[in-house]
């Protein structure tokens, strides 16, 4: 039997580890969120905190969840205690719990952060009344890529909602700056065409917060027109129930394109193969009667073929196997260094 000899990694020199970030494109049309199946594509719910919206009607087996609509505002909002309210509790509970979950506490007493429209967490600049758009993770996969989200949304009258538009990005955005990070995570700007603040997006969450203010009162900047009334803040969020709110905005959502990010990180092993080792095969049919079967002559070069690798424990457990897609000639002469990746 040939006996197995077993080479040691040392983890400063033979061990290294990496990230790969691929990307893919994600367009969302306006005609699947707001028509093309007349709605059998959105799904409301008896607790009305959201609505969830497929990219096929919701009973197929072919259904995908693409995202989530909700409203909320601040307790603090001056909508808040309207005395048209609707669903005023619940409205109030899903801004509360976006907030507790992307931002977190300010201060030790514990009070509820309120989004802002800059990356200064200092207070100033509000959010308090949200339209909250939450992408499904799989379309998003592990985030969504720094500076290429945007949003096209109508800003016209309720019968012509796209006479109108505006288009938010995060253009400014990158990988290494014009964001900031909180509990949620990294998130950047939504801005307009007249680099006006009109939202954030939470990257690694996948979320798009939206002021409601950008449509009391929009300028058309392509065509350079006064600015157009539409709804106002109090219309959508006071009067109208959760579901109600969401119909509204979705009804005017032409266009949402980004690019999500999907990280693979890699381990990489050095399986380094010196001269003097591996040059007889493991196989026990290599020998005969403790003779090797390959040499006729003694005093030949002996020789050996790698076809495999495999990675041990330090008790000398296999854990994972590599197959070489050609066996490498291997003798006294040469030395090989073998490149093993486990990606997860």
């Amino acid at each position: 039997m040939a006996v197995i000899n077993y080479e040691p990694l040392n983890s400063s020199t033979d061990v290294t580890t990496t990230k790969t970030l691929l990307y893919e494109a994600i367009p969302l049309t306006g005609t699947i969120v707001s028509g093309t199946y007349s709605d059998e594509n959105i799904k409301n719910f008896t607790h009305g905190m959201f609505q969830a919206v497929y990219d096929y009607p919701y009973l197929s087996s072919s259904a995908n969840h693409i995202f989530d609509l909700s409203v909320g505002y601040s307790s603090n909002s001056t909508i808040s205690g309207s005395v048209s309210a609707v669903q005023e509790s619940k409205k109030i509970n899903m801004y509360n719990q976006f907030a507790q979950v992307l931002l977190g506490y300010t201060g030790s007493d514990n009070i509820v952060r309120e989004f802002e429209s800059d990356l200064s967490l200092d207070g100033v600049g509000k959010i308090q009344d949200s339209f909250f758009i939450n992408f499904s993770r799989l379309i998003t996969k592990d985030q969504i890529k720094k500076g290429s989200f945007s949003l096209t949304v109508g800003t016209g009258s309720w019968a012509n909602p796209f006479g109108f538009t505006e288009t938010l990005t995060d253009a400014s955005a990158s990988a290494t700056g014009k964001t900031t990070n909180t509990i949620g995570g990294d998130y950047g700007v939504l801005y307009n065409a007249g680099n006006t603040a009109r939202g954030v997006v939470f990257y690694q969450a996948g979320i798009a917060i939206l002021a409601t203010g950008s449509w009391d009162s929009v300028t058309d900047f392509n065509s350079g027109s006064s600015p157009v009334y539409s709804y106002t803040t109090a219309q959508s969020l006071a009067s109208a129930s959760i579901s109600g709110s969401c119909d509204a905005l979705r009804h005017r959502i032409k266009n949402i394109s980004f690019n999500n990010t999907t990280e693979i990180n890699s381990t990489i092993y050095f399986c380094r193969v010196p001269h003097n080792k591996y040059n007889y095969s493991a196989n026990p049919t290599y020998l005969s009667s403790s003779q090797i079967r390959v040499k006729s002559i003694a005093s030949d070069t002996p020789i050996s073929y790698i076809t495999t690798i495999g990675l041990y424990s330090p008790n000398n457990e296999l854990l994972a196997m590599a197959k070489l897609s050609e066996p490498l000639k291997k003798d006294p002469t040469n030395e090989i260094t073998l490149r093993v990746r486990l990606d997860y």
